[in-house]
């Protein structure tokens, strides 16, 4: 079956790190990265949606480290 593409999971893991506590000035959680509106809906969003979230959060960390909050 050369060239048929598997279904993509539904799934996808919640970078969560039990480190929930909101940067004040960016709004993201310090330990996963993301917003708000992203933890609380997380569970409702679609996965691409989700992967999507997760694919920013490497630069939002970054971000935090670079000002010393991570």
């Amino acid at each position: 079956m050369v060239g048929l593409k598997q279904p993509e999971s539904e799934e996808v893991a919640s970078p969560c790190v039990n480190t929930c506590t909101l940067d004040p000035v960016t709004g993201w959680c310090v330990g996963c990265g993301r917003s708000i509106s992203e933890i609380t809906g997380w569970g409702t969003r679609p996965a691409s949606e989700r992967r999507a979230i997760r694919a920013e959060l490497p630069a939002r960390m970054a971000a935090l480290a670079r000002v010393g909050r991570h």
